[in-house]
């Protein structure tokens, strides 16, 4: 018998097999009281601001009213482009031949003309930046071969990102009944494209636009006031009133404010600046945890290996009132007995963030290695040990 085998019939009653651990930040609470003035009122008929890393809500009013989103609209509709270029359905560099249809559209326009070929990415910008209709009639065209057939798979794509409150009859956002979505749903999407689709969203950050001799500047004012603003997309309609989906990145925090229904387009950016600076001002965003990091370890039993790296499958944020941060704790339970074999990804227990006993977020530990099963004899050591334990407690 090797002296490992030895040492563990002997000293089977002192291990001590994977008891919960408990990691605060600091155990020692500040006793100054932390204190969140209410979110801003707007003038505007309904709002949100969330936390694009951790989805936290900060604001809201109206957020799942359903309500005409005029020509944020196109946020699927670019979406639904960028999720093609992906996967290599189409190319930025491809031509798209402009039909009549595109051509005649009314409203705000790129100022394609009928016949010519214009590049993916061309439309990409005359649809992001100057919110032409007749650019994005183009590309639903291209990709699906017709508005109409275009907006089937905008439907598909809402119920696939979770957007239970939207409903589109159009690629563009022109007034038409049963066309509406809601400040949450829209936010839901505009993170979305953020975190899915970056090389894209960069567009939303370009100031003009110049095609066919003709330069326009981007519809987002907050663009050129705030230099932490990097997107997204403005609306207008009778219908609607004035409304924009902003994106804000300070100090590796990005938030997303939805404002619908206000009055003028300078409103529309005042209110927006409102709501973005009560997010920096009053919360802090954590990343608390890195996909595939170690998170804990835990005794391995009847493996060729002992010991287990324990993490999470995705990167975890928590937004916090700032000042609370040193209150987090993180509690990990993790299964008491733990045998081989084990596979990588493997849940194996739960790792839970409260802030003052209340519960903020809970997530699998998984494995991050896998183990094998080891020897027969091996095994039979560790079955007799594992015996002896669960008779002594």
């Amino acid at each position: 018998m090797s002296m490992h085998h030895f040492s563990v019939f002997k000293f089977f009653l002192l291990f001590l097999i994977a008891l919960p651990l408990v990691v605060s930040a600091n155990p020692t609470l500040n006793p100054r009281q932390v204190i969140i003035p209410a979110a801003p009122q707007l003038a505007a008929t309904g709002y949100l601001l969330i936390d694009a890393n951790s989805g936290r809500v900060l604001a809201e009013k109206n957020a799942d009213k359903a309500l005409p989103p005029a020509s944020i609209t196109k946020l699927m509709t670019s979406y639904i482009v960028s999720s093609e270029i992906e996967r290599g359905a189409i190319n930025h560099s491809d031509k798209v031949t402009i039909s009549v249809t595109a051509w005649k559209k009314g409203g705000s326009k790129m100022f394609v003309r009928e016949g010519t070929q214009v590049p993916v990415i061309d439309l990409m910008r005359g649809m992001i930046i100057q919110s032409g209709n007749d650019a994005t009639i183009a590309l639903a065209e291209h990709i699906a071969g017709s508005e109409e057939a275009f907006v089937d798979v905008m439907n598909q794509q809402a119920a696939l990102l979770g957007l239970t409150n939207t409903q589109f009859r159009n690629a563009t956002g022109w007034p038409e009944d049963g066309h509406y979505s809601t400040a949450r749903d829209i936010a839901i999407l505009a993170k979305a494209l953020i975190t899915e689709f970056p090389e894209s969203y960069k567009l939303y950050s370009e100031k003009y636009f110049s095609y066919n001799g003709i330069n326009q500047p981007n519809r987002n004012k907050l663009l050129f006031r705030d230099k932490t603003i990097d997107g997204m997309k403005t609306g207008h309609t009778e219908e609607a009133g004035y409304c924009l989906v902003a994106s804000s990145k300070k100090d590796g925090m990005r938030l997303i404010s939805v404002v619908l229904g206000t009055r003028s387009d300078d409103a529309r950016a005042q209110e927006s600046q409102k709501l973005l600076s009560y997010g920096f001002r009053y919360y802090h965003t954590h990343k608390l945890y890195e996909k595939n990091t170690m998170v804990s370890d835990t005794r391995v039993w009847k493996g060729k290996t002992e010991s287990l790296s324990l993490g999470v499958e995705k990167d975890i944020f928590l937004t916090v009132p700032r000042g609370m941060e040193d209150k987090l704790v993180a509690t990990a339970s993790v299964d008491q007995i733990i045998e081989a074999p084990i596979s990588t990804g493997q849940e194996l227990g739960t790792v839970v963030i409260t802030l003052e006993g209340e519960e903020l977020l809970s997530a699998p530990l998984i494995a991050l290695n896998s183990i094998e099963e080891a020897g027969l004899f091996s095994r039979i050591i560790d079955a007799v040990t594992l015996f002896f334990h669960s008779l002594f407690n």
